[in-house]
């Protein structure tokens, strides 16, 4: 039976045998920045040593994942945190840019002092003011709280230290991540015929796509303000039958689940497309729900998305099972996604947290926490050949991570509670044009 693709993406992705609640994982279909190194989790504890000081050594640093998978980034940063990667080696941190937020000893102590010199200079609201005086002197390690949220039921080897729920919990203080999280909220798509803007259904066994009932109000609202206004189609470039086969997947075996664009190209039988919208309002509420659940801090949403002046004209919906691009039949075998609208989803957390934001790219936010992908000096290799071929590795994988053609396009969105974006690591976004349009 067809039904509307958000219908049809929350049974797939979410329901008791859904996608992401039942099975291996994400981990064993596709490869995120999370999954490719470990220069991501440790360029994340830079960030998170950096806030702790900007936020004043709280009590209790919460660092919530949304959309935690199995676990995999919060064990890593668990791990970082208590000093074992260090220790150890494996925790694929490369030494800091000039200018780059340095990691602290976690077992290092605060001095405490009655006046923080950091200061706030906002003007956007007083809300994003806070108080930084500096609290006691206990270690990162003692006050860190970790947080995943999934459906998924909690797995069996995560440690005990990181807490597992299916909602995001209320009064954080710290750091709420969403590391492709959004491109999974469920949304609705539509296409424009000549009787104006409908739904598109889909058959959840076939993928194959039908036109339903005109807009809502509320959808339509978010497509005149976001998505520019495409081309009406003629009247001769619309389908008879008004069915849809699910589009192939193009090319082969894929390591990574960020290809900027539209990644598919639909097959000979395909009739010339209407005009497709993926309506990102329910991912606009989702972030600022999430937004909301922060009472000091920084919210970061990491995925790859597009901006109102290139939305993309086809759509980006595709599915990934077992480290392919597949058709997106949301039949629950596969992993069914959609690009995100980076903009309309930063305009709504900012509305909700009543501060600034910044959005740039994964390259701008590596970069700006010390790990920009660049050669170790040769000096080091004379000096300390070891320590030369385990820079020169880590070079590597921030090089991967960096790309802007492949996981380096991922856009990093950079929203701040009670406090000003001067507060976050400089060069941490670049100049990019998301003003919503009057």
């Amino acid at each position: 039976m067809a039904m509307r693709w958000h219908q049809a993406m929350e049974r797939a992705l979410y329901g008791t045998d859904g996608f992401f609640v039942s099975g291996a994982g994400p981990a064993a279909h596709f490869r995120t920045s999370v999954h490719a190194s470990p220069v991501f989790a440790g360029a994340l504890l830079r960030l998170i040593h950096h806030l702790d000081g900007v936020l004043g050594f709280p009590s209790v640093f919460d660092v919530v994942d949304v959309g935690a998978g199995r676990g995999e980034l919060l064990r890593s940063l668990s791990v970082g945190v208590s000093g074992e990667s260090a220790r150890s080696g494996r925790s694929g941190l490369i030494p800091a840019r000039a200018g780059s937020p340095e990691t602290p000893t976690t077992t290092a102590t605060v001095r405490p002092s009655p006046v923080n010199p950091l200061t706030i200079t906002t003007g956007y609201d007083d809300s994003c003011a806070s108080d930084l005086t500096v609290g006691g002197s206990v270690p990162l390690v003692e006050r860190v709280r970790f947080t995943a949220v999934e459906l998924a039921p909690r797995p069996d080897d995560l440690p005990e230290e990181i807490r597992w729920t299916d909602r995001i919990p209320a009064g954080v203080t710290g750091l709420l991540l969403a590391t492709e999280w959004l491109d999974n909220v469920p949304l609705d798509l539509a296409v424009h015929t000549q009787h104006g803007w409908h739904y598109l259904l889909v058959d959840p066994t076939s993928g194959e796509e039908t036109i339903g009932d005109p807009l809502s109000r509320a959808d339509l609202d978010w497509i005149s303000t976001w998505w520019p206004s495409p081309l009406v189609p003629d009247s001769d470039s619309s389908t008879g039958s008004g069915f849809r086969a699910a589009r192939p997947a193009q090319g082969s075996s894929l390591t990574a689940r960020s290809r900027s664009g539209c990644p598919e190209t639909p097959t000979d039988r395909t009739p010339v497309p209407l005009e497709r919208v993926e309506i990102g309002r329910t991912r606009d509420e989702a972030w600022a729900d999430a937004v909301g659940h922060v009472e000091r801090g920084l919210a970061l949403a990491v995925d790859y998305g597009h901006l109102r002046a290139e939305r993309p004209v086809d759509g980006t919906l595709t599915g990934y099972r077992a480290g392919r691009q597949v058709p997106p039949v949301p039949d629950g075998s596969c992993d069914v996604t959609v690009h995100v609208a980076m903009d309309s989803v930063a305009s709504a957390g900012e509305r909700v947290a009543r501060c600034a934001y910044l959005l740039g790219s994964q390259r701008d936010g590596l970069r700006a926490l010390g790990a920009d992908g660049g050669r170790p000096p040769l000096s080091l290799a004379a000096g300390d050949p070891a320590g030369y071929v385990r820079a020169l590795a880590a070079a590597s994988a921030a090089a991967e991570l960096t790309d802007p053609a492949g996981l380096g396009g991922h856009l990093w969105l950079w929203q701040p509670v009670g406090l000003s974006t001067d507060l976050l690591p400089a060069g941490c976004a670049g100049p990019i044009d998301t003003a919503a349009p009057s």
